[in-house]
């Protein structure tokens, strides 16, 4: 009797159970399959999700964009926008750029590092062993936390390859001093300083260091340039490409980056 009882309420209860899984079922959809499908598969977390599964699973539920994947760019978001039957939005192409130009040979030390060969480690003593505190550590750990290949330490500095370049941004999470930034390739120059300091601790340090002098701010034609404090910086939705900013710069503080576009 007791055997039958028991036997009897599992049935009961298994029906209930199978009852309730259908009827508060939730169903999948299946757009976000089809989405996942067109991603790149970097899991970078440039999308602001976790991974692409989040990102997927945010852009069919109306938390992004299309457009919200670097790594894919136009290609991606195209195909996104007819998953979702939506008009597709272009996506601006950014690189990573070093905000830095205090190589080896141009940046004075004030001590010889021996220890482990990363930035975040070097950074915390006394702010590394660059003469300016600013400045690229150059010990690569942006280096190792590119998936794609695209930067390596030249002369002491952090140099990135546009060309290879998938805007992921987990070199700039990476670097202990945020002098990594993302800039639209199509704009061409970029002040390649980060110091704050004063103009003659800047050249005392740094012989590539921008002074603050605002030449460039005043030949600019587009007003594309301020000087924050004691460093200048371009608006890349502004500048023109021009190029009169790097003519007057006295101490080449300003480079410019071949661009396709």
């Amino acid at each position: 009797m007791p055997t039958s009882l028991v036997g009897g309420l599992g049935l009961i209860f298994g029906i209930g159970l199978a009852y309730a899984s259908k009827k508060f079922e939730v169903k999948a959809d299946e757009r976000v399959a089809a989405v996942r499908e067109v991603l790149p598969g970097a899991n970078c977390g440039a999308c602001g999700f976790t991974g692409c599964d989040g990102f997927a699973e945010g852009v069919v539920n109306g938390k992004c964009k299309v457009n919200g994947c670097p790594v894919g760019g136009d290609t991606v978001a195209k195909a996104i926008s007819e998953i979702l039957g939506v008009e597709a939005e272009a996506v601006v192409a950014k690189a990573a750029r070093v905000m830095c130009g205090g190589t080896c040979t141009s940046c004075k030390t004030k001590f010889d590092y021996s220890g482990i060969e990363d930035c975040v480690a070097a950074a915390s003593l006394f702010g590394g062993p660059s003469a300016c505190t600013y400045g690229c550590v150059g010990l690569g750990t942006c280096v190792r936390a590119c998936p794609f290949e695209a930067i390596q330490i030249v002369d002491g500095l952090a140099m990135v390859n546009e060309a290879k370049c998938k805007a992921c941004e987990k070199c700039m999470a990476s670097c202990p001093k945020k002098i990594i930034k993302m800039v639209p390739i199509c704009n061409e120059y970029t002040v390649s300083c980060s110091s704050m300091d004063k103009g003659a601790t800047v050249r005392k340090n740094c012989s590539v260091g921008c002074i603050g002098c605002g030449k460039c701010s005043k030949v600019c034609p587009k007003g594309a340039i301020s000087v924050e404090g004691t460093l200048a910086k371009i608006n890349p939705e502004i500048c023109s490409n021009c190029g009169e900013c790097i003519k007057v710069c006295p101490t080449n503080a300003i480079k410019r980056y071949k661009s396709s576009c």
